[in-house]
């Protein structure tokens, strides 16, 4: 198969990783910067250029869209999408998975655990909105981030309403969630592929950082999920049209809650638990670019 990796990095280890183990299997691979992309449009013609020349006579593409490049990234994807090739990740399911409102609607509708939480903008309302979440200390999250970013922890009632009377001057939407404080600092990471949990992770945060991202430098150990936390993760990737995920829970009192569903899940799990994810995403590609297209089913 002609695949197409679609990174800004061909140096990151995950790119590294998906064209390794694509190429051991005999397939024909080309990382892609998307972001050097662009696309021509008429009638019939969905067309991608790169470089002066169309992207043409491709089997696959792996997408691999950074945080910061979403819109753009997806709009290359959805044009691919347009001339029926076969995406690992489509571009609707990378848009709704970096809406945190979105994803957090769409995980509590499918009856998928995660903390209160409560969406805002105005601060008129800033008792009622402690009181959802059970008061402070509360996490405070900026409605669009990554890695960590844009996430902070009040830990007091006069801190929480400083945060959000700050980001409501920047003009930022905001989630406030509550503080689960069984499972400070440390969270797991669990990578679905293709419907199954393939490796999972426990993440430990370092210097008493309540974010346990490793991007924040926070160190990763193998665990074993049990069959509950097994099935949420899967659950919530089906929730979210994610085939190929990485789903970040924190274990709690009442289960397994669910922070985030990450659409394009860096490979340092890989180096954590010894297992071959790259090869379990090729099998995917393997195993369906040849079939028919997928509908998406969330319908939001």
């Amino acid at each position: 198969m002609n695949i197409v990796i679609l990174s800004k990095g061909p140096g990151n280890y995950s790119t590294k990783r998906l064209k390794e183990e694509a190429l051991s299997r005999g397939h024909t691979v080309r990382v892609v910067n998307y972001a050097k992309c662009y696309v021509t449009l008429e009638r019939g013609n969905p067309v991608v250029r790169y470089k002066g020349k169309d992207l043409g006579n491709v089997d696959a593409i792996i997408p691999r869209i950074a945080s910061s490049l979403t819109k753009y990234g997806s709009s290359m994807v959805r044009q691919f999408e347009m001339q029926n090739v076969f995406t690992t990740t489509s571009s609707i399911a990378t848009v709704r998975a970096r809406d945190k409102l979105r994803s957090m609607q769409l995980l509590a509708k499918a009856g998928v655990g995660i903390p209160k939480t409560v969406f805002a903008r105005e601060t008129a309302d800033v008792e009622d909105v402690l009181k959802q979440v059970g008061g402070a200390p509360v996490i405070i999250k900026v409605a669009r981030g990554t890695h960590g970013n844009g996430v902070v922890l009040a830990e007091t009632h006069k801190a929480a309403k400083a945060v959000m009377q700050a980001f409501y001057v920047e003009g930022v939407n905001f989630l406030v969630q509550e503080y689960i404080a069984e499972s400070a600092g440390t969270d797991i990471r669990a990578l679905v592929v293709n419907g199954k949990v393939v490796a999972s992770m426990q993440r430990q945060s370092l210097d008493d950082d309540f974010r346990s991202n490793l991007h924040q430098g926070a160190t990763g150990t193998p665990i074993k999920l049990t069959d509950e936390e097994r099935k949420i993760a899967q659950k919530a990737a089906k929730a979210m049209g994610l085939p190929i995920c990485g789903v970040d829970m924190l274990r709690s009192e009442r289960g397994p809650l669910v922070l985030e569903v990450n659409a394009s899940p860096g490979f340092a799990i890989e180096k954590v638990t010894n297992r071959n994810v790259a090869a379990k995403i090729i099998d995917y590609v393997e195993q369906n670019a040849k079939g028919k297209r997928r509908k998406d089913k969330v319908g939001a």
